[in-house]
């Protein structure tokens, strides 16, 4: 392994910044659909040189993209979400008189053991699979059918399907978080979906124990121990040790516990990362000092990480603005809606910025090449 390509997806195009196994300098390109928000940009792990990509705009739709050479050229895949050229939501023709209709697509998954084999959540709440690398796609209904779905409700950024997990010890369990109606899990694959929301409890909702309705803003799991989840919830930052089907809260001495990102560190799988924002209202680090905070005890001890990053910081990181490479020491890397992107190569002790005054950054993905 000799280096780490990072996929930035921004409020205004996507950028591609690479750098040597050291990571101390990073070589940057793009931006790639310039004046498109580029919601998420992933990199298959069974082929480093295949990447997806979620081109959306307000009149001119949603389109999917695709690269087989790390982000050189692409090419428009997947003619379910395809250019509209017309304002407006996109229409899931599912051989009904009344069309489903979603507004852009959150998150792009490629699986972990099929190589043609890619999921995507979309706005509002649906998941769907493509099996022969993003051509063609078909929604996996049991999800948004579910008896629950009808109690779902938007939260501040849309009723959106945001975190596509795969247990890389059985491929057949896959994960999802969706804000707001919380955390589910399959065990076929994604033909049926049950809640795993036990122990969360949310204040702003009628029965704050609820089996649904949660906000749910980001999940993670390391691939050594992938029965063991961790969570930021729109408050808390929560652990499961079984596989999601009962919770707790870790945020211990977090100054605050409201935030959306989140990540474990590559080899460590008690090593946790988050980055606390002043409050729900308040999108911004608390006393204007960007700080990312570590837990190596999988919550409740947590250390704040400084070095490198600005004091009189107003800005936000959003759910999907995190991500960790595979190198030793693990590298760790985030984007800002200020246009940064911080990177660690030390395990979060020191940061530099690998980029400056991009637009706003929507997603972060560390590939290991």
């Amino acid at each position: 392994m000799s280096g780490v390509r990072l996929l930035v997806g921004t409020h205004k195009g996507a950028f591609i910044l690479t750098s040597d196994g050291k990571r101390k300098s990073w070589d940057i390109s793009g931006p790639f659909f310039a004046g498109w928000e580029l919601y998420h940009l992933k990199g298959s792990r069974l082929n480093p040189n295949r990447i997806y990509a979620s081109q959306t705009s307000g009149w001119f739709g949603q389109q999917l993209q695709r690269s087989d050479d790390g982000g050189k050229t692409w090419e428009p895949v997947g003619n379910v979400f395809a250019y509209e050229g017309k304002p407006g939501p996109h229409k899931w023709y599912d051989n009904t008189p009344h069309p489903w209709e979603f507004k852009r697509v959150w998150h792009l998954e490629p699986s972990l053991t099929e190589p043609e084999t890619v999921y995507a959540g979309v706005e509002d709440a649906g998941l769907f699979r493509s099996t022969d690398g993003g051509k063609s796609w078909q929604e996996l209904p049991g999800l948004r059918n579910h008896a629950s779905a009808p109690e779902w409700h938007p939260g501040a950024g849309g009723l959106c399907l945001h975190t596509i997990l795969q247990d890389p010890s059985n491929p057949k369990r896959l994960y999802v978080a969706i804000s707001a109606a919380g955390a589910f899990r399959s065990s076929d694959g994604g033909e049926s979906w049950e809640p795993i929301n036990r122990g969360l409890k949310s204040q702003y909702i009628p029965d704050p124990d609820a089996e649904t309705g949660h906000c749910v803003h980001r999940i993670a799991l390391h691939p050594g121990r992938p029965q063991t989840l961790y969570m930021q919830k729109h408050w808390d930052v929560m652990r499961s040790d079984d596989a999601g089907s009962n919770w707790r809260e870790v945020s211990g001495n977090l100054p605050t516990d409201f935030g959306f990102a989140l990540a474990v560190h590559s080899h460590q799988p008690e090593t946790v990362y988050v980055v606390p924002i002043k409050s729900d209202s308040e999108h911004f680090p608390l006393e204007g000092r960007l700080q990312v905070f570590r837990s190596r005890t999988g919550g409740n001890e947590w250390e704040p990480l400084t070095q490198g990053l600005p004091r009189d910081c107003y800005v936000n990181v959003l759910r999907g603005a995190m991500s960790v490479d595979k190198l030793e020491p693990c590298g760790i890397y985030f984007g800002t809606t200020g246009g940064q992107v911080y990177a660690s190569a030390d395990e979060g002790e020191s940061w530099q910025a690998a980029a400056r005054d991009l637009p706003a950054v929507f997603s972060v993905e560390a590939q290991t090449l």
